[in-house]
């Protein structure tokens, strides 16, 4: 209620200040044509030296372009307060994410120690909570890992140390090492297609990629997970189509998922925490290896699609290719 309260002033004193400024330029306006006609009625009994029509043509051009100009300054001045008001909202409301994030995993594993330590606990269930443990603890490091990676891509830190792989093989390896850390059955991924092309990236960095897209694809599913991999090239570039069969995203909202801190809040499922910084780091990472990334989904319970191009090696971005490379090197 404050920062909607904040917004609403901010808006009143911009059309306020917008207000006095069109005044400030109609007076202007008023003084110039008064001084002209009175200048008309006595312009014979005035000398001709004394009267100087291109000067006081000039002041007047000169005036107005200043209040506009002014009054363009402030309407950019507004623009932009209101672009860091949204991101501060934004930032807040992923500090308050990520300290819940941070807290749930470490609150899991003190539990479990402070019950290992004042109980006696049998050996089947020992291991059972030194698993749970792992879990939680390779949930933090993800979560600390992508605020990193994060930070590393937007200060231009962070190197991929990228070397060239078949396409195809790459993706459907990373794509089952992570189907077996998310415990996911053989039938809940399937592949379709080939690309037989060679791709220039950082193994780590493209399981990360698909490390969130996964993560998002069980997170937002109702149903048990069903997802599709689809393999292809055309013109220059290599296609990979990442699609899950989940709630899907409003039409008006598949622009925002891009952003950081960006969260699609969705009446269906409300239960779903994160940091609003993965989709942000998989579209950072992949225009890192030269591609692109866009986002389809027919709406709400239609799934989704994400489409990723990447180039191909030697064909497609030659230059920028054999720089990562030589970088890596």
């Amino acid at each position: 209620m404050k920062k909607q309260r904040s917004t609403i002033y901010h808006t009143f004193v911009f059309i306020m200040a917008q207000i006095a400024w069109l005044c400030l330029l109609g007076l202007w306006i008023y003084r110039y044509v008064h001084n002209v006609l009175i200048l008309n009625l006595i312009s014979d009994k005035l000398p001709s030296t004394k009267i100087s029509r291109a000067l006081d043509i000039l002041v007047f051009v000169g005036g107005c372009v200043m209040l506009v100009g002014v009054s363009f300054g402030m309407s950019m001045i507004f623009r932009n307060l209101n672009v860091q008001l949204k991101l501060t909202r934004l930032y807040d409301n992923f500090i308050a994410s990520v300290t819940h994030e941070l807290k749930t995993p470490l609150a899991s594993i003190q539990l479990y120690l402070e019950t290992l330590e004042s109980r006696k606990v049998p050996a089947e269930t020992i291991k059972e909570f030194y698993q749970i443990m792992l879990r939680e603890t390779d949930r933090l490091k993800g979560l600390i890992d992508t605020i990193l990676e994060v930070a590393g891509l937007e200060q231009k830190k962070k190197v991929y140390y990228c070397e060239v792989y078949q396409a195809d093989e790459v993706v459907k390896t990373l794509i089952d090492e992570l189907r077996e850390q998310f415990n996911l059955p053989e039938e809940a991924v399937r592949f379709v297609g080939s690309a037989p092309c060679q791709c220039v990236v950082e193994r780590n960095a493209l399981k990360m990629l698909f490390n969130n897209l996964m993560d998002n694809a069980i997170k937002y599913s109702k149903e048990p997970v069903d997802i599709t991999i689809r393999l292809g090239s055309k013109l220059k570039k290599i296609l990979i189509e990442f699609q899950d069969k989940g709630i899907g995203i409003p039409k008006t909202e598949q622009r925002k998922i891009f952003q950081k801190y960006q969260r699609i809040k969705q009446s269906n499922i409300s239960t779903v925490n994160g940091s609003g910084l993965g989709l942000y780091m998989v579209k950072e990472i992949v225009e890192y290896h030269g591609g692109k990334i866009r986002v389809f989904s027919e709406g709400e319970n239609m799934g989704t699609s994400f489409n990723i191009e990447l180039p191909i090696y030697r064909l497609s971005k030659k230059h920028y290719l054999q720089r990562l490379l030589n970088r890596s090197q």
